[in-house]
């Protein structure tokens, strides 16, 4: 059993708790409470160099440090927050930096009265894989013949890998879910000269996992935050040492640190499709053209020259549109939507990981070329886009199928209707 240390302000003595409890114990892990004592919250101030005046939010502070010295038995953390607390909000990322730089496996969450265990669920279950399933992401080479399987929001895409190498892709826009899944795997295996009766392991990980799974009798199934991390490493050839995942998604983003492959802290968006891909398909359609074009077309113009008043799909449309009828270039315009969904990642998501070096953009939005550009001068930083990038999650989940030959009990999950 997975122990996820809960760490918050008070999240264990109102209705949310129960809901985090069963996200939890949903995904095969607990929660514990990290015990401290009363010097530890007299001093922890000093120890994470902010001062703050709410006592519970001292006791946080102490129960990270009793977390990080390891006198709390816990694999994990989860550092939890309410949404309406601004002087939470500042102490939910001291905490998570200094689990994160105690190399304690850690996500941060703002929750209201709202939350349930639907919001928390993914979050828990990349947490309890990051320590589970920690020997198969550590792994750095592939063996075997394996296939994986990522069914997306709004692609499915599949990987054929033969001893460390991709030997068939293919991916189609999901409609519905599992005859798009046996679509693209008849067109993978096409592509790499290999029946389905040969593949030693299939994986599948994505929103549509456990019920592509299930269809496909899969030996794994893991979620697409920890399988996202090993696919990009892979291919960036990054698997040993400090990197940041970047993948701007259609529907939601992720943003996943990680040493040698191994996850540590990530954080999930989706407020917003204003900081999404949908926005720049938007775009791209106001202004007539595809999206690889699009993309083209950004790298060769200037977002300073448009004014933006807001990241809202909506209206940052409607300051788009009135720069044409202004007679703006649909270049700046194309360059001012990329450099709108990453300001806005940045501001609202980026705050809760501690970027590391080198950035590695994948999932499809990684092939448009402007806003690649975008990231890059957004933050200041190296990004890779590797070969694949679009088939990360797929080519993580099928490498971690590489492992599972040797094991198994590998659940299919109850999670499937």
């Amino acid at each position: 059993m997975v122990k996820v240390a809960l760490i918050s302000c008070g999240a264990e003595y109102s209705g949310v708790y129960h809901e985090i409890e069963r996200a939890i114990e949903m995904v095969g892990g607990e929660v514990v409470i990290p015990e401290t004592d009363l010097q530890d919250v007299k001093e922890v101030d000093e120890e994470f160099g902010i001062i703050v005046k709410g006592g519970d939010l001292k006791l946080m502070m102490a129960r990270a440090k009793s977390v990080a010295e390891d006198r709390c038995d816990a694999d994990a953390a989860f550092v939890a927050t309410c949404f309406r607390c601004a002087e939470g909000a500042l102490v939910r990322n001291a905490v998570r930096k200094y689990l994160q730089d105690a190399r304690i496996p850690v996500v941060a969450y703002s929750f209201t009265e709202r939350s349930k265990a639907g919001n928390f669920l993914l979050r828990m279950e990349a947490l309890v894989n990051i320590v589970r399933r920690k020997h198969l992401l550590a792994r750095t080479k592939h063996e075997g013949l394996t296939v994986g399987v990522d069914s997306g929001s709004t692609t499915t895409k599949v990987v054929v890998m033969r001893d460390n190498e991709i030997i068939g892709a293919a991916w189609r826009p999901t409609v519905d879910i599992i005859e798009t899944a046996d679509k693209v795997l008849e067109e993978a295996l096409r592509m790499a000269g290999v029946k389905l009766s040969e593949v030693e392991v299939i994986g599948t990980s994505g929103y549509g996992r456990f019920l592509i799974g299930k269809h496909l009798n899969a030996g794994i199934i893991q979620d697409e935050i920890t399988v996202g991390a090993k696919g990009a490493t892979f291919l960036a050839g990054k698997q040993k040492g400090d990197a940041t995942i970047l993948d701007i998604g259609g529907m939601d983003n992720k943003a996943i640190t990680a040493h040698d492959s191994l996850p540590d802290s990530f954080t999930l968006g989706g407020i917003c499709a204003g900081s999404s891909g949908r926005f720049l398909e938007t775009t791209a359609r106001r202004l007539g053209v595809d999206i690889m074009e699009f993309g083209e077309m950004a790298t060769r113009g200037d977002y300073r020259k448009i004014k933006m008043n807001s990241y809202c799909i909506v209206f940052g449309m409607q300051d788009l549109t009135t720069a044409l009828a202004g007679g703006a270039k649909a270049e700046d315009v194309a360059a001012a939507a990329c450099r709108s969904v990453i300001d806005q990642i940045v501001e609202q998501q980026l705050q809760e990981i501690t970027l590391r070096a080198p950035i590695i953009e994948v999932g499809g939005t990684s092939l448009i070329k402007g806003l690649v550009k975008a990231v890059r001068e957004a933050l200041g930083m190296e990004v890779i886009v590797p070969k694949y990038s679009q088939f990360a999650v797929a080519t993580g989940i099928a490498f971690v199928a590489s492992g599972a030959r040797e094991e198994k009990g590998y659940e299919i999950s109850s999670r499937v209707a």
